[in-house]
């Protein structure tokens, strides 16, 4: 499995896991509201303090990205590209996102991949004050009112990333979590169920970056670092399984099930899974 030497000190703790209540929201957003505002406002009105969401179909004009990209200098074992502006309407086929907080605002860090209105498909990390509605967009949440996510300086890897905090509940029907560089992501997923004794569980609205990528059928992308997206996921009898979509440093997109101890975290994963079978 590859790895990185991050520029900081290792956590002691490589995964954060709490359980919480979790409940669902879907709603409208109009045409014309920023991602950042149109997504974010919604669920700070139903009271949540952390959740996941996805969508698809969004017509996005303006829109502003970036990709995964390799670091200037030793402070940052991957970094991004410079942003990107395509011209005209781009159509996001899928996207997941974290909401959380940052400096007590709300926040969103989206994965997501798209056509560009040159008929590209590619993929990245959505830029989402930047990027404004064209059409009505319906999206669909899972929140947490008692489990918190804000931004905190994380000295590891000199990011400043979304952290969880609160009162771990069992019993309760989600679980909300993040695992630290250099995991396999995969055995991670196992460890948190466990944990909270769950031999079964499935996996929503999460997203990532992982040390490349190593598909199940043999498939491997070498760059140092991927921006990654979950479209389904699940522990079945204690043994996880996760399919990603997976941009790598040019933009392209990558889809499939990941191998089993072969994918190593590279800066952050956030994870929410709900309880019982998928």
């Amino acid at each position: 499995m590859r790895v990185l030497t991050q520029p900081g000190p290792v956590h002691p703790r490589r995964i954060e896991s709490l359980a919480g209540e979790s409940r669902t929201l879907s709603f409208a957003v109009p045409a014309g509201a920023t991602l950042l505002d149109g997504l974010t406002a919604p669920l700070a009105a139903a009271g949540f303090q952390s959740a996941v969401l996805r969508f698809s179909g969004a017509r996005l004009n303006p829109f502003r990205y970036v990709m995964p990209d390799r670091a200037a200098d030793e402070t940052h074992v991957a970094y991004f590209s410079a942003p990107r502006a395509p011209e005209g309407t781009t159509v996001v086929e899928t996207a997941a996102a974290t909401f959380g907080w940052n400096g007590g605002a709300p926040f969103l860090h989206c994965h997501a991949f798209w056509t560009e209105p040159d008929g590209k498909r590619r993929g990245g990390h959505i830029l989402n004050a930047e990027s404004r509605l064209a059409a009505p967009l319906v999206i669909d949440a899972w929140g947490f009112d008692s489990l918190r996510i804000a931004t905190a300086p994380d000295a590891e890897t000199n990011f400043t990333l979304f952290q969880p905090a609160g009162v771990s509940r069992p019993g309760a029907n989600a679980i909300l979590a993040r695992v630290r560089p250099n995991e396999d992501i995969l055995t991670a997923l196992e460890t948190i169920a466990a944990d909270h004794a769950w031999p079964n569980a499935s996996v929503v609205g999460s997203v990532g970056s992982l040390v490349g990528t190593r598909f199940a059928d043999g498939r491997d992308l070498a760059d140092v670092a991927t921006e990654v997206l979950v479209l389904d996921g699940a522990v079945r009898n204690g043994r996880a399984t996760l399919d990603l979509a997976s941009i790598d440093m040019t933009g392209e997109v990558h889809t499939g099930r990941i191998a089993h101890g072969e994918n190593a975290v590279c800066i952050t994963f956030d994870l929410v899974l709900l309880r019982g079978d998928p």
